[in-house]
């Protein structure tokens, strides 16, 4: 009878085994082909146009009953938010190389690849560029592709993304990489490719960005992280930023979130706490490690809230949200891990934190209890792209793959969709 069981199991794994069919598979993919820029041509790119529609949105960012969404290295969409329901583009500032945004007062700073402009925005039909810090910012990535800026030549290397859909023939049991390129985390990459809370100063007032922010305001300083450092900028004067002390860190840095008096800074393998007592010299207090994946970070009361996700550059194969003590910021605990989907960025307004699950959607739940989060999901919106949130206190702000989309929040178990801006043209997979 026992050898009559053990031959029905293994009938199955030998007819597996022993399939010789030929398959087809459709894939889509990036492609990465190197291009290059004078820093003349980047610093002359950079103009008030007309509203534009969104292509391939990044980060977002709110002020004053306005947005800003980052159109990813092409520049930012203004956006009149006074009535959630039909927001209204205002204009599109063209800014070569931008990735991320902050506001204090009517300033915004933006990077442009190497350089970070100063910009008025007193009038948004007009906005004004009032200052330039150049050469301030050697490399960065966008969309898993390198750039780098030579100073020496004024030469800005870049990689152009195109996005390539194949059809593919396999052996049924093994995946076979697009011709051209390999796969890492689901991403395929080209052979060319390289390897809020706010605190405001006196009388000044900050915007608010999401959990994937680059730059971060505090006191009279604007922090900016890339890969491996932490750049300082003096903006007691908001229209004359002023280069300040730079912080070495190590590699794989992704995030930054203010939370009083310190930073917490995301990075692909572990949390870092800064005590910014002196804002000047933001001094490291401890790390909270864990393994190579995407992290960005966000923080209520005690608790931090990481979301680690697999694929793109990041690496790793995991996906959970970490919920981490704080109490002693000497000795970050880790209290429970959950799963997760795809988490990408999070947001918090107490006693609700909102997810972001990618190509999976959006996640609420109600947090008092740190210990069973899972049990206490309130709502799953699965039919939209979620890459980062800005939750407010009467609405939440979403940025995705397939445009931006905004939501009353005053029944957290069941959000109510005010509006919608689609990109007009999907380039992703």
């Amino acid at each position: 009878m026992k050898a009559n069981r053990l031959l029905v199991f293994l009938l199955p794994l030998l007819s597996l085994t022993s399939c010789t069919d030929n398959c087809k598979e459709t894939r889509t993919f990036r492609r990465y082909s190197p291009v290059t820029f004078t820093a003349t041509q980047l610093r002359q790119g950079v103009q008030t146009e007309a509203p534009q529609p969104l292509v391939n949105p990044g980060k977002i960012y709110t002020k004053d009953q306005f947005l800003f969404i980052n159109e990813l290295k092409q520049g930012i969409h203004i956006i009149d938010n006074r009535n959630p329901s039909a927001p209204t583009p205002v204009a599109f500032l063209r800014i070569p190389g931008n990735g991320d945004v902050a506001i204090r007062n009517n300033i915004l700073y933006a990077d442009s690849y190497m350089d970070l402009i100063a910009f008025d925005i007193s009038n948004p039909t007009s906005v004004q560029a009032v200052n330039r810090v150049q050469n301030v910012f050697p490399n960065g990535s966008f969309e898993g592709g390198w750039w780098s800026y030579d100073a020496t030549n004024q030469i800005l290397y870049d990689q152009k993304v195109s996005y390539v859909t194949e059809t593919i023939d396999t052996n049924c049991e093994e995946g076979v990489a697009p011709t051209g390129g390999w796969w890492s985390g689901g991403v395929a990459f080209s052979a060319s490719s390289s390897l809020t809370t706010n605190n405001n100063s006196g009388n000044s007032t900050n915007g608010v960005a999401g959990s994937m922010a680059r730059f971060a305001l505090y006191d009279d300083y604007l922090y900016t992280v890339n890969q491996s450092t932490m750049q300082l900028f003096n903006i007691k004067t908001p229209a004359e930023p002023k280069i300040g002390n730079k912080i070495q860190m190590n590699w794989g840095i992704e995030t930054i979130f203010p939370y009083k008096d310190k930073l917490f800074i995301g990075s692909q393998t572990g949390m870092y706490i800064y005590d910014n007592v002196n804002p000047e010299k933001p001094v490291q207090l401890s790390v909270f490690q864990h393994t190579r994946v995407c992290d960005p970070v966000v923080v209520h009361d005690n608790i931090a809230y990481v979301t680690l996700r697999s694929g793109n550059q990041c690496g790793g194969f995991t996906n959970q949200l970490d919920v981490v003590d704080i109490t002693n910021l000497l000795n970050p605990k880790l209290l429970k891990s959950y799963p997760m989907r795809n988490p990408h960025g999070l947001g918090v307004v107490f006693p609700n934190l909102f997810i972001c699950e990618g190509a999976y959607g959006l996640k609420s739940f109600d947090m008092r209890d740190a210990m069973n989060i899972d049990r206490n999901l309130l709502q799953h919106i699965e039919d939209l792209n979620a890459f980062d949130v800005i939750p407010l206190e009467k609405s939440l702000l979403l940025i995705g793959k397939d445009g931006f989309y905004q939501f009353d929040v005053s029944n957290p178990r069941q959000l109510r969709q005010l509006s919608h801006i689609p990109v007009s043209r999907p380039t992703y997979y």
